[in-house]
């Protein structure tokens, strides 16, 4: 009733304003942007904020960081070394890019030394017989051995031997 004790109808025209809510999942390489902050570790993430309506607006952010790799390792080879396709003949620091399982760009890196064969010639001229590298040789000709040199790599050796008969003559 209104103030005289007649009827009275006031109307209502109500409209319920809702918050509002978000979630994202987010995976990505070494960082991520979100409303404005950079973000480098993974976690749960919240931003609040007020929505159109003036409600309260909740996001959330739910992050994966995948790392960069850096990988490093030493070889060392006779003569040449093949890495990933490519032969190397010359000692140095190599680096290579590549995806890793996370799909993220890493390097490896490579400390390659390169070791060297070794050859060695000699010339020998002997009487009857010449004993070389454990073998006696009774003729001229030229001999090869192989072993193995301080780097672990092929070692060859080679004998020019040249094999002078003695003389024998008798007087009377």
């Amino acid at each position: 009733t209104n103030e005289a004790g007649c009827d009275s109808v006031a109307t209502l025209n109500l409209t319920i304003l809702e918050p509002t809510t978000s979630s994202t999942d987010v995976t990505v390489c070494d960082s991520y942007e979100w409303n404005g902050e950079t973000y480098s570790t993974s976690g749960l993430y919240t931003f609040e904020t007020t929505n159109e309506a003036g409600c309260d607006s909740t996001a959330t952010l739910d992050l994966t960081i995948n790392t960069f790799d850096a990988t490093e390792f030493t070889v060392a080879e006779c003569v040449s070394y093949e890495w990933d396709g490519e032969v190397y003949t010359v000692s140095g620091d190599y680096e290579k890019s590549y995806v890793n399982q996370a799909g993220c760009d890493s390097i490896a890196t490579m400390h390659l030394t390169i070791l060297q064969p070794t050859t060695s010639s000699t010339d020998v001229a002997a009487c009857v017989s010449y004993e070389w590298n454990g073998m006696v040789y009774t003729e001229s000709d030229v001999y090869t051995f192989n072993a193995t040199n301080e780097a672990g790599c092929d070692s060859v050796a080679t004998l020019n031997l040249t094999i002078l008969e003695p003389t024998t003559s008798s007087t009377d």
